[in-house]
């Protein structure tokens, strides 16, 4: 431990303590029990999105306890704050799924917003929701003081009749049952089994899919990110990150000298090669642009084209986050990526070192078959595909781990919103070949991008899921599987030509060759364009009008203001 006394005249903190003047403002630090010498320390936020809205949330402030002590052994003064979460499992199929992606900006605001006021100096921040991780990590590169990441870890497996089961087999049930092949028991049975424990849903869906992230891209401890909520040596890691934030404010090691363009892509190399959530490529973008850096959906699909699919987890595998934790981690899968040459070693992290220096003593683990040598991929190309054409100008993504065809060819069915479109589900109100489209679900048109998984799930059960094809300008969900298309930009509210689509348009998606596509003419779409007019959508108020007016596109990360590019200084340099 590095007991060298920090000088506060360059901190932030300095502004709500030091001098004559600040005597008003130590007088209520002194109200809430602070002594003489915290006062004068460097003041650490602690933030989380703890509540009990999810499981994935329910042990944050436990966990922010710990890395409170961390931070005071260390010879700081902790400040823990909380904000929002919305929590996708719980928002899923419904209007408040609306308000899923306005949450990561949400988050990311109301951290800046607390930081800022209250001058703090540094920050350690534990998230544990689909949404919450990428905004706690665009609120740290944003700030730009020292900071930690720390994911409150996944939840354990549950078990049904013997077998292991996860929320995803619960929302499939819901199309079994659909169709008579599950009775209600069965249902009550499974949906009481299905999540025994605190942490975010188990598989590589979008949450544990970010947390990945958060180590590759250098933002959280090594091994961190892997160990499930109710491990108790989780507590190690929320203690060693406490300390360990005080060595970065010593050392002034800032999250824009780790997050560079080398880590994002190291973080995308994660992603492809861990078959995870498409949500990523919605969020690495994001991430970038509060460091000014451009990286968007374009650039995320160029890695992952290149990057092997090595690590067998579900939706398209066999595994769970808790089975990679103890095959070895997530620094078992970078270890192999990095050694056959796939990752940037060079990258700063927040151990003070280096990628390649934290990957010197993981060692290969021929004992498990979660994680497979990058040289002996499970597939050549990343679990992770993007996509382009005149149907999607600006993109589109679509998970292929795990499929089977990645060619699919048939007549459009258009739904202009995801209920329309799970009530003809509901309903088989569709024909095997066909290729439904989902629009007017983008970041403007929705407004909030939903994600689609009730509808993909229901499809799944229904014994459909390889049958058909999903396009649309919102989102799938990280637990999705089978041939389904999101971010497809533009979206349909501001013209894009998903919007323009006809039922019975023949339309083509060739995810080898990374083409989405609609047989019909420059011409014709012209044609449509010209007789097309803008939706008013229900919300004409509150806090997701006011995100409708400013999101971008999502080839961009569906952002919500300038970005790094436009600023004149940082929070951390006031």
């Amino acid at each position: 431990m590095n007991t060298r006394v920090i000088d506060k005249s360059k901190l932030p903190s300095r502004h709500v303590t030091e001098g004559p003047a600040r005597a008003p403002h130590r007088s209520y630090y002194y109200a809430m029990g602070l002594s003489d010498k915290e006062i004068h320390q460097p003041f650490v936020g602690v933030a989380t999105c703890w509540n009990e809205a999810a499981p994935c949330n329910i042990s944050l402030m436990r966990q922010a306890q710990v890395v409170k002590k961390g931070v005071a052994a260390n010879h700081g003064t902790p400040r823990e704050f909380t904000t929002i979460t919305v929590t996708d499992g719980i928002a899923m199929g419904h209007q408040g799924m609306k308000a899923s992606l306005v949450s990561r900006d949400v988050i990311a605001d109301s951290v800046e917003l607390t930081m800022r006021g209250h001058c703090y100096d540094a920050i350690v921040g534990l998230a544990g929701c689909d949404k919450s991780l990428p905004g706690m990590m665009m609120a740290m590169v944003r700030l730009n003081v020292p900071s930690i990441f720390i994911y409150g870890g996944s939840i354990l497996p549950g078990t049904y009749r013997g077998k292991p089961v996860t929320v995803q087999d619960v929302f499939e049930a819901v199309g079994q049952h659909s169709v008579g092949n599950m009775s209600d028991a069965d249902l009550t049975e499974l949906e009481q089994v299905a999540c025994p424990s605190a942490g975010a849903c188990g598989a590589q869906f979008t949450a544990n899919t970010m947390a990945t992230v958060s180590e590759a891209i250098g933002l959280a401890l090594p091994y961190s990110a892997g160990a499930p909520a109710p491990y108790e040596m989780r507590d190690r890691f929320c203690f060693a990150a406490g300390e360990k934030i005080m060595e970065l404010v010593r050392d002034n090691i800032r999250p824009r000298d780790i997050v560079t363009r080398k880590a994002l892509e190291n973080a995308a190399t994660v992603v492809a090669a861990s078959g995870g959530s498409t949500n990523a490529a919605l969020h690495l973008p994001a991430i970038a642009h509060e460091c000014g850096i451009e990286f968007d959906l374009f650039d995320v699909a160029e890695i992952f084209k290149r990057t092997p699919y090595i690590a067998d987890l579900k939706p398209g595998g066999k595994y769970v986050a808790k089975d990679m934790f103890e095959a070895g981690g997530i620094p078992l899968l970078m270890k192999t990526l990095l050694d056959q040459g796939f990752l940037h070693g060079d990258c700063l992290t927040v151990t003070g070192r280096s990628i390649a220096e934290n990957m010197e003593k993981v060692s290969w683990n021929d004992a498990q078959d979660v994680v497979y040598p990058a040289n002996k991929p499970i597939t050549a190309t990343g679990g992770v595909v993007g996509l382009k054409g005149n149907l999607a100008p600006d993109g589109a993504i679509v998970k292929v781990a795990g499929m089977v065809n990645q060619k699919f060819t048939g007549p459009a069915r258009c739904f202009d919103s995801e209920e329309a479109c799970f009530e003809a589900v509901q309903k088989k109100a569709y024909q095997e070949g066909d290729v439904l489209v989902i629009r007017y679900e983008g970041p403007k048109g929705g407004p909030g991008m939903r994600e689609m998984l009730s509808t993909t799930a229901l499809l799944y059960g229904q014994g459909m899921g390889n049958k058909v094809a999903l396009i649309t300008d919102g989102r799938f969900s990280g637990a999705t599987r089978g041939f389904c298309i999101g971010h497809v930009g533009p979206e349909a509210a501001t013209g894009g030509p998903i919007g323009l689509l006809q039922d019975g348009d023949i339309i083509e998606i060739d995810a080898v060759e990374g083409v989405l596509a609609v047989q019909l003419s420059d011409q014709e779409l012209a044609e449509r364009k010209s007789k097309w007019q803008p939706r008013e959508t229900d919300s004409t108020s509150g806090a997701i009008w006011k995100y409708a007016q400013t999101v971008g596109s999502a080839r961009y990360g569906a952002i919500t203001h300038p970005g790094g590019k436009a600023e004149k200084s940082t929070y951390a340099d006031i």
